[in-house]
């Protein structure tokens, strides 16, 4: 492992939950490039029809990859989805989101950030239960706040998302105010709270030992757009 990735590892297994200033993130990302050209791509999102409040604040892309010493892949476009165990709003149905576009899933900044997710889970899963490859999905999210009607980055509230590992990476907010994440052990007690504030701040979960949740998002100014910008990556054993 990276010797940069020590301290983010120490801390996901000491608490169950990592919170990483974009500083540390931006040193474990060896190869990260042309930030801004990834960031510019979600601004070509499609609304997420999938929501069951009725709301339309939420816009995303989806993609599915394969991970292991060999490399990382892109499998074929599939739905996502989640049981209703893990998402009592959205869960139980398949959900076929637009796929990330190819330029994206071969962006070398988003190559940067699955290689270090994989040395990162892979490195702190126990030999015995580490697998061969790793079921990888991306999502590009992005939450709208408008006057009125605050924007839900979990609408589902404090979750677990059935996966292994999760990370949160904050790629760009736009006037608006509030979503703070909150960590909650299996007994929900609390453990943390933080606000991702600058690109490439993050919050990375052991989702087996924590629930976490993102408070609404209101605009400053309600004149002028307001939204929350996130990557979300999750590995799962295959």
């Amino acid at each position: 492992m990276d010797a940069t990735l020590k301290p983010i590892a120490h801390e996901l297994a000491r608490d169950g939950f990592a919170r990483v200033l974009a500083p540390e993130m931006r040193a474990a990302l060896p190869g990260l490039s042309d930030f801004a050209g990834f960031a510019e791509s979600w601004n070509d999102l499609g609304v997420d029809t999938y929501m069951a409040d009725g709301g339309r604040y939420r816009r995303r892309r989806h993609a599915v990859f394969s991970a292991g010493s060999s490399g990382i892949t892109r499998k074929p476009h599939q739905p996502h989805y989640q049981s209703r165990d893990y998402n009592a709003l959205n869960g139980g149905i398949e959900r076929w989101f637009a796929p990330v576009t190819d330029a994206i899933a071969t962006h070398p900044a988003l190559q940067a950030i699955l290689r270090t997710c994989y040395s990162l889970f892979d490195a702190v899963t126990p030999a015995a239960t580490r697998p061969a490859s790793w079921h990888v999905e991306m999502h590009q999210f992005r939450i709208e706040a408008r006057p009125g009607e605050a924007g839900k980055p979990t609408p589902e509230g404090m979750h677990r998302d059935g996966v292994d590992f999760v990370l949160v990476l904050l790629i760009r907010r736009q006037n608006v105010a509030q979503g703070e994440t909150s960590i909650h052990d299996l007994q929900r007690k609390h453990l943390g709270s933080f606000t991702l504030t600058n690109p490439l701040d993050a919050a990375i979960v052991d989702d087996g030992r924590v629930y976490h949740g993102v408070t609404p998002v209101t605009p400053l100014d309600p004149t002028e757009p307001a939204y929350r910008d996130v990557l979300v990556i999750t590995f799962r054993r295959e």
